[in-house]
């Protein structure tokens, strides 16, 4: 398949006593990461059993899209701010879509 969009899933686990400060910061990412180019979509979730579990589900136009993201200053500057934040580093898999029911 050619010109296939590539999927993201980001996953950023909070230090307990700090959920909000996390929170707020992956919220921020929203609005600018909006203006970028090649994004098609971007929505953070928080588990609903587990308060500190943030994910990022993305879609992108394509590799070199997702990978300026991954490279901008919009991007960069937030993330180092989550030491001391963060329980593990992020965990951020990048995938191709087999099938979907749309």
């Amino acid at each position: 398949m050619t010109n296939q969009t590539i999927h993201v899933v980001a996953r950023f686990v909070a230090i307990p006593d700090f959920v909000e400060e996390l929170k707020a910061i992956l919220l921020g990412l929203i609005e600018s990461t909006k203006l970028e180019a090649g994004v098609i979509k971007y929505e953070l979730l928080q588990n609903q059993s587990d308060p500190t579990d943030f994910t990022f589900v993305e879609e992108w136009e394509s590799a070199a899209a997702l990978d300026t993201h991954l490279a901008s200053r919009r991007l960069q500057v937030p993330i180092a701010k989550l030491e001391g934040l963060i329980a593990a580093p992020p965990d951020i898999r990048r995938y191709s879509i087999l099938a979907a029911i749309a």
